[in-house]
């Protein structure tokens, strides 16, 4: 059987896991480049095994339907937004996600507002091209206003780290209630939390209820000062209203680790939004993380290999 192992950018999966003890039954290939359309229909129609690094390549029913030979997905997580599950289901695709820890999302949120808060990516690149101080004066965080749009595991984990450092911790989401929210966060209105914030971080899962959650009218609430973390999905976000905040000065600047198109390309509109710190989608790609994902990946198609399927996804 053979197995091709997608987008592993950072050629990490063929070294942390023991993928030998698939032999001689199974036989992975890595790839560590990104490729859409035809090409991608092209080589994924030899494999029966396809293993999915969270939404780098999406699995939707178009694609599927060109991949005769498909039997089974195995993705990191146990939650994949780019599988069609169902679909699976009903050609019998199985499909199989591992588990792991929130918190290196959770750290790399709140590190951004710290990068944020004294310009530190800024102030690196200056340096390098030869300036020593440049007019730009970062602040502290601690006496600071955290907004979370979502207090669900990873939001809470954030809470923790704000109120660690001093900051007023508040938190809005469609559902919150300030029983929900408990000593974690102040549960607030919408308008209170991006009226208030000095830094405001999303923590929601993406859903057609949630897409495009956070809209110009929010944006437009926050301080001029005030910046935007999202490490959650760039759809939660109105990515024109965004650009145009920060293009305008409406905005004190803005970190992003999730995109509307990934790996982005050249010319993407965001590359040049100013006073923006944009990492390559990071909160989960830990060593901690894919010493966990990668093993378990194995074990996951070793036993549908012996008729016995483990970890199954039950939903998109």
């Amino acid at each position: 059987m053979r197995i091709a192992v997608l987008d592993d950018f950072q050629d990490a999966a063929r070294n942390m896991a023991d993928w030998a003890r698939l032999a001689p039954r199974a036989q992975p290939t890595f790839f560590t480049d990104n490729v859409t359309g035809d090409a991608l229909v092209e080589r994924l129609r030899p494999f029966e095994v396809a293993v999915a690094i969270r939404e780098r390549t999406p699995f939707r029913k178009d694609l599927l339907a060109h991949l005769p030979n498909l039997r089974m997905i195995a993705t990191v997580g146990m939650r994949n937004l780019g599988i069609d599950v169902a679909h699976c289901r009903e050609r019998g695709i199985v499909v199989s996600g591992t588990e792991g820890g929130g918190h290196p999302t959770a750290e790399l949120a709140f590190g951004l507002v710290l990068a944020l808060s004294r310009n530190i990516v800024a102030e690196d690149r200056s340096l390098r091209a030869g300036a020593w101080q440049t007019r730009r004066i970062g602040g502290v965080v601690r006496g600071r206003t955290l907004g979370l749009v979502g207090l669900g595991k990873l939001g809470t984990e954030v809470a923790g780290m704000a109120r660690a450092f001093g900051m007023r911790v508040l938190a809005w989401s469609p559902n919150l209630t300030p029983e929900r929210a408990g000593s974690a966060a102040e549960a607030v209105s919408r308008e209170t939390l991006f009226a208030e914030s000095d830094y405001v971080s999303i923590h929601m899962v993406l859903g057609e209820r949630t897409r495009g959650l956070v809209r110009e009218a929010d944006l437009r609430r926050m301080k001029p000062t005030a910046c935007l973390v999202n490490t959650s999905r760039a759809a939660l976000v109105d990515q024109a209203a965004l650009l145009a905040a920060l293009h305008a000065g409406r905005l004190g600047g803005a970190a992003l680790d999730v995109f509307d198109t990934e790996p982005v390309r050249p010319g993407d509109p965001v590359l040049d939004a100013p006073n923006t710190i944009l990492t390559p989608h990071l909160g989960y790609a830990t060593r901690e993380n894919y010493e966990g994902y990668f093993p378990q990946t194995v074990e996951n198609i070793e036993a549908f290999l012996d008729g016995a399927p483990m970890r199954l996804l039950t939903h998109d």
